[in-house]
């Protein structure tokens, strides 16, 4: 496959600027992999196509605050920071990108929030656009750690509109975030509200959860034609020996293990046996699926409809079949379903 095949003509119109009014009435496209056959449904009635002992896996990160907005000494210029990840507690590290990249030099400083009540200091160029800064804090970390989130935005994507609104500190994050750590939402999560999980737990499906935080590396843009030779960010994943036996017993007793989103995905391929058994891991993960690939653990998947010649679009086409999806996702235009983070679901099975 090439990155040339995943491209389709995807209008603003059709990106989601805002969330549905109640997170489980969102469409949802069902699409069967192995007749392409495809149905049209709200997302709540996700539960006719579940049946007793199916597993949903979920990825339980939380999305922080990752977008600051600061000057850089003695210009003033305003300076865009997203945070990527945390380096180093004790030294207050922080692997990050800025924006704009050419205005920033090793040893600048950069100040944040009224009175400057935070100082950063470039320490590092690792990228043409990455940066590593020293934030200088005399307090502890636990005070650090509240000033830093205190004055960042939640990092929803500037393709969706460009100032953030109050409603997304709740909706730009799943009911069941636990572990901070993302700066992107596993989108596929935000339709499951608390009376849907309820009547799923009733009906007998199974839930459990891992850990995938999701970086920046899903939103690059893939650069080369042959898929074979992009290389994917790592991100951290935590698949605990608890929730890798509830995967692996699903599975044994011929029940689903549904995916829900392309981080699950990639995160329990991540770890399997010789045995297409799951195992638990706690570590990074570079993996890039993208067809022809042969799936070990899910058998049926949720996913939002991706962006062109997205890696997450990718993946969701390995799943689904490169034919099926790119078909059902030409339907969905014609049908005005939602794309993006916000946008509507589809189902796989």
């Amino acid at each position: 496959m090439k990155l040339s095949n995943f491209n389709y003509n995807l209008t603003p119109e059709h990106i989601a600027k805002y969330p549905a009014k109640y997170r489980d009435e969102s469409r949802l496209l069902v699409l069967d992999r192995k007749t392409g056959e495809i149905k049209h449904h709200v997302f709540k009635e996700l539960i006719q196509f579940l049946d007793e002992g199916d597993l949903l896996v979920f990825n339980n990160t939380r999305v922080f605050p990752a977008r600051l907005y600061g000057n850089k000494e003695k210009t003033g210029a305003e300076i865009e920071v997203f945070l990527l990840r945390e380096l180093n507690k004790e030294q207050r590290l922080w692997d990050v990108l800025v924006d704009p990249a050419r205005k920033i030099r090793i040893g600048n400083k950069l100040y944040f929030g009224e009175n400057d009540a935070l100082v950063a200091e470039v320490i590092d160029n690792t990228t043409s656009r990455g940066r590593t800064l020293r934030f200088l804090y005399d307090g502890s970390y636990d005070s650090f750690k509240t000033t830093l989130f205190k004055m960042g935005e939640m990092p929803l994507p500037k393709w969706i509109r460009k100032k953030v609104e109050n409603i997304d500190t709740e909706r730009y994050q799943t009911i069941f975030a636990k572990h901070e750590g993302a700066v992107a939402v596993p989108a596929a999560g935000l339709h499951f509200s608390r009376e849907l999980l309820k009547r799923l737990e009733i009906k007998g499906i199974e839930k459990t959860e891992i850990t995938l935080h999701m970086g920046i590396g899903h939103f690059r843009t893939v650069d080369v034609e042959d898929l074979s030779k992009h290389k994917m960010d790592s991100e951290s994943v935590i698949i605990s020996e608890e929730n890798a036996n509830i995967i692996n017993k699903t599975k044994s007793s011929g029940s689903r293990v549904v995916a829900v989103g392309v981080t699950v995905l990639r995160a329990i391929e991540t770890s399997v046996t010789t045995k297409k058994e799951i195992k638990p891991f706690t570590g990074m993960t570079n993996k890039f699926i993208f067809p022809p690939y042969d799936f070990s653990i899910p058998s049926a998947m949720i996913t939002n409809f991706q962006l062109p010649l997205s890696t997450m679009l990718m993946s969701v086409t390995a799943f689904g079949g490169f034919d099926y999806v790119m078909h059902a996702y030409n339907l969905a235009l014609k049908e005005g379903y939602r794309f993006g983070v916000y946008g509507d679901a589809m189902l796989i099975i």
